[in-house]
Formats: C-alpha cells, structure tokens, sequence
C-alpha cells in the first residue's frame, strides 16, 4: 500500500473543500407566492441564482420574474426565516415609482415588469437590517453566514402584493439549493 506525503494529503485535502466550498456558495431557487407570508395566490414564478465569491467578498445573482399580479415595485434579499417576515438586507431592484435609499440607489440596478436583472452586490449594498436583527450596513460576511444557515430569502414585491408577491427560501441546505448552477 503507497503511503500519501503529508503535501499530497494536504493537497487533496484543500481541492475536496475548495469543490465543496463552491458547491456550498451557489444557490438556485424558485419563488412563488405560496412561500410568502401571508401566502399570496398567484400564477406568478421567478428563479433567483447566487454564486458567493470564494473571497466572500461579492454575491453574483441572476433574478428572473414573469406573471406577476401587479406592478412590480422592488425585489430585495431580506433576513429571515421560513414562514418569517424579515428586514431588507441587499436591493436587487428598484423601480422609479419605489426607488432603493440613496446609499445604495446607485448600485442597484432597475427591476422590468417581466423578465431578468443581473448584478453583483458587496459590502456596500448591504442596508442591514440593524435593529433587533443586529446586523449593520456594510456587514456582508453576515448576510453570507445568513444565506448559508437558511435564514435569508429573496422575494419580488408588487403594488398588488406589498409585502411580496413571489418568494424563495435561500440556502440552509434545503431542496432549493442546485449544486449544478
């Protein structure tokens, strides 16, 4: 039997987690209105899909949306568990009837009524939540630690549907997640 050196060990070692590492950092959900809260009955659908930086330092997202009820408004990723309203974290979109807050206006890109918004956020798209959810503008790393635990969500939000019209559990392991994206 060959005898791996501590090198090759550590090798092998460090690419098993960096590839799993990776597989960790990209997500892909659904959101549909059933996953808000309260549920909203709609025929509308969207995907949303995340890639972490292996930095940690940038979300890369992909946010796709059609059928929606009413005028889309804003699409943000807010912390907050299943079933759990929580306070916005990143914008994703903004529209020019609900513009982002003018710290993160600039950076966010503008959402369409149908179809796809790409971007890429950091530090400085994060608005927070503070307050009792303890997390202060800038803190990325915490919204990473958030959307890794299943503890973040993305949601579309319409003139019909305020709160959101279509939503999606992101991370935490649960079925949502894709490890082929």
């Amino acid at each position: 039997m060959k005898k791996l050196s501590i090198g090759t060990a550590l090798t092998l070692a460090f690419a098993a987690s960096a590839a799993f590492a990776d597989n960790e950092d990209k997500f892909r959900i659904r959101l549909i209105g059933y996953e808000e809260v309260p549920v909203v009955s709609t025929a509308a659908s969207g995907r949303f899909k995340a890639e972490i930086s292996r930095d940690e330092q940038f979300i890369d997202y992909k946010l796709s949306y059609s059928g929606l009820q009413g005028t889309v408004t804003q699409s943000h990723i807010h912390l907050g568990q299943r079933s759990v309203n929580g306070g916005i974290s990143i914008w994703l979109c903004q529209t020019a009837g609900t513009p982002a807050p003018a710290s993160v206006a600039a950076l966010t890109p503008f959402c369409p009524q149908s179809g796809t918004v790409t971007g890429t956020v950091s530090a400085a798209n994060v608005l927070g939540p503070g307050g009792a959810q303890q997390v202060a503008p800038g803190e990325l790393a915490e919204v990473i630690a958030a959307i890794r635990a299943g503890v973040a969500y993305a949601n579309v939000h319409t003139s019909l549907s305020a709160g959101g019209e279509i939503r999606g559990q992101l991370g935490g392991g649960d079925n949502h997640h894709d490890h082929d994206d």
